[in-house]
C-alpha cells in the first residue's frame, strides 16, 4: 500500500465544514500541494500561525490548499456557533472543518496545537512540522515541492472555489473592551470601545451615541489622522482625560489616539511578532507579540504581550521596555515574577496600590502580579493548570473558568468575562470567593423584547458599584447590568 492510499480521509461522516459547500478529500484535491493545519480556536500561536499560511495562500493561490483541521481543546469551542465566529473574527477564508470528536486529530497522530502536515501533489504525505513555522523556511519549502512537481508533471494549479465570506453590518463587530475615559472637570462622562472585527477604536457618550471613531476600517498598521489611520484588530485599550492607548494585536503593536488632535502614533512595536522580551529595549524599536490588552500603572503601561505569554512595562516618559512576569513559556506556575510561567494573559486590571490582575486565558485563570518590596511575584487566585477548566462557583481554589478574557477590579471585586462559559463572574477578594453575575434565585430582568444571553464577553468595566458595562462580542454589542436594581438591557449596539 502506498504512503498516499494510508492517509486518512478528511471525509469522514459527521464532519462540519465552513467555507466550503461540500466536503473535501484528498484525492479530489490531488495536483496540488495541501497544508493541513490542526488548531483550535483559543491558541495564540495557532492565530500567529494563520498569518503564515495566509501569506502563502495569497503567493500560491493555485498550487495551495490550506485546510483548517479545528481540533478543540475547550468544550465551548465543539459549538459551531463560536467556531464560525472565530472564522469570522480572524477573516479565515481558507476552508475549515469542525474535528469535534478528534478524530481527525487522532488518525494523524497530532499532539499540539498547532501542528502543519504538509502532503505533495501526488498525494503522499511529506511530513509535518508543530509550532509556529519559520515563515523564510516554510515559504522555501513550499517552493521546492512545486517546483519538484512542476518537473514530474504531478502540478495541475486549480484554485479551490470557496464560499463568499459574508461580513456582518452594524455598528459594532466583535467589540473587545470597553473602558471609561477620565472625565476633565465639567465634562461629560465618555466611553472607548474597542470594535476589533471593524479594525477600529470608538468614543461613545454616556448614552451609548458615537462621538468619534479612529481607523478607516481597513487591516493594517497606518499612523495619521483619526479617519485615515489603520488598526488590525485590536483587542485592549485604556485611557487619560487626554490620550488613549491601544492593544493593536494583529500588528504586534501599542498605538496612542490623542483626543485633542486626534491624531494616532505608534509607541512601541514594530509590526512583526517577537520572541519572549529578556531585558530592557527601546519599544519603537522591538518587536511584540499579539498585544492583548494594556492599563496604566503611574506614567508606565501594562502589557499583556499574549504571543511571548508575558507581561511587560512601556514608560510613557522615557519609551523603554522591559520585562516584568513571564519567562515566555506556556504554563501556570507561581513564585517571583522573573521565573513564573503564564499561559496566555489577555486581561488586565490594576488596583490603586499597583497590584495587576490578570486573565490567563489558556489556563482558565485569574491571577495577580504583586509588585512591592522589590520582590515582584505571581500569584494564581482561580485555575489549576492548562488542561484544566469547567464552570464552578465558591472558595477561590475550587473555582472554575473557561477561558476568561476581561477583566476589571472595583472595591475589592473583580468582574471576570469567562468567554467560553458565556458569563460574567464576580470575584470578592476579602471572601475569597466566585459568584456567577446571573444568580439564579435572583435573576436580573432585562428590559427589552428579546433578552438574548451572552455570547463570548470579552470585555467588562465598572461604573461605580451599581453599574456594569460588559462588551457581549459574539452578540455584537455593549449590554449594561445595574446590579443594585437587577435590570439589564442592551446600552448599544
Amino acid at each position: 500500500m502506498s504512503v498516499a492510499q494510508a492517509l486518512p480521509d478528511l471525509g469522514q461522516p459527521g464532519l462540519s465544514w465552513l467555507n466550503v459547500e461540500r466536503p473535501l478529500t484528498l484525492e479530489g484535491l490531488r495536483g496540488r500541494m495541501v497544508i493541513l493545519e490542526f488548531w483550535t480556536a483559543s491558541c495564540i500561536n495557532c492565530i500567529h500561525t494563520m498569518a503564515s499560511l495566509k501569506a502563502l495562500e495569497e503567493q500560491f493561490p493555485e498550487e495551495l490548499v490550506v485546510i483548517g483541521i479545528h481540533s478543540p481543546k475547550f468544550a465551548a469551542e465543539e459549538d459551531m456557533r463560536v467556531l464560525a465566529d472565530t472564522v469570522q473574527r480572524y477573516g479565515i477564508r481558507h476552508p475549515v472543518v469542525q474535528d469535534a470528536g478528534l478524530g481527525l486529530w487522532t488518525r494523524f497522530n497530532v499532539r499540539s496545537w498547532p501542528t502543519l502536515v504538509y502532503i505533495g501533489p501526488d498525494g503522499t504525505r511529506l511530513g509535518e512540522s508543530s509550532g509556529e513555522p519559520d515563515m523564510g523556511g516554510l515559504e522555501a519549502f513550499v517552493r521546492e515541492v512545486l517546483d519538484q512537481a512542476r518537473a514530474d508533471h504531478s502540478l495541475r494549479a486549480q484554485r479551490l472555489a470557496v464560499v463568499d465570506w459574508q461580513q456582518r453590518h452594524g455598528r459594532y463587530l466583535f467589540p473587545s473592551r470597553i473602558k471609561s475615559i477620565p472625565a476633565e472637570p465639567g465634562q461629560p462622562k465618555r466611553w472607548v470601545v474597542v470594535d476589533s472585527g471593524h479594525h477600529q477604536v470608538v468614543v461613545v457618550g454616556d448614552d451609548g451615541q458615537e462621538l468619534l471613531r479612529c481607523g478607516d476600517g481597513q487591516p493594517g498598521l497606518v499612523d495619521g489622522p483619526a479617519d485615515l489611520c489603520r488598526f488590525f484588530n485590536p483587542q485592549g485599550v485604556c485611557a487619560t482625560a487626554t490620550t488613549l492607548y491601544v492593544a493593536d494585536t494583529f500588528n504586534h503593536a501599542v498605538r496612542s489616539i490623542d483626543l485633542t488632535t486626534r491624531e494616532v502614533a505608534t509607541l512601541g512595536g514594530t509590526g512583526e511578532r517577537s520572541f519572549p522580551i529578556t531585558h530592557i529595549t527601546v519599544a519603537q524599536e522591538t518587536s511584540l507579540a499579539s498585544v492583548w490588552d494594556l492599563d496604566l500603572l503611574g506614567r508606565s503601561l501594562i502589557l499583556a504581550n499574549a504571543g511571548t505569554h508575558q507581561l511587560l512595562e512601556l514608560n510613557l516618559e522615557n519609551g523603554l521596555l522591559r520585562p516584568l512576569a513571564g519567562t515566555g513559556a506556556d504554563d501556570l506556575a507561581d513564585g517571583p515574577a522573573a521565573s513564573a510561567r503564564l499561559a496566555q494573559p489577555t486581561g488586565l486590571a490594576v488596583d490603586p496600590r499597583g497590584v495587576v490582575y490578570f486573565t490567563d486565558s489558556a489556563s482558565s485563570a485569574v491571577r495577580r502580579l504583586v509588585l512591592n518590596n522589590g520582590d515582584p511575584r505571581v500569584e494564581t487566585l482561580v485555575g489549576q493548570g492548562l488542561q484544566d477548566f469547567g464552570h464552578a462557583n465558591g472558595p477561590l481554589r475550587q473555582a472554575a473558568l473557561q477561558h476568561p478574557r476581561g477583566i476589571a477590579w472595583l472595591d475589592g471585586r473583580l468582574a471576570v468575562a469567562d468567554s467560553f462559559n458565556h458569563r460574567i463572574r464576580l470575584i470578592d477578594l476579602v471572601m475569597g470567593e466566585m459568584t456567577d453575575l446571573e444568580r439564579r434565585h435572583s435573576p436580573f430582568r432585562c428590559d427589552e423584547a428579546e433578552c438574548l444571553p451572552l455570547a463570548e464577553p470579552s470585555g467588562v468595566a465598572f461604573d461605580g458599584p451599581n453599574r456594569l458595562l460588559v462588551c457581549d462580542t459574539g452578540n455584537h454589542r455593549i449590554f449594561e447590568y445595574l446590579l443594585n436594581e437587577r435590570r439589564s438591557r442592551t446600552w448599544s449596539m
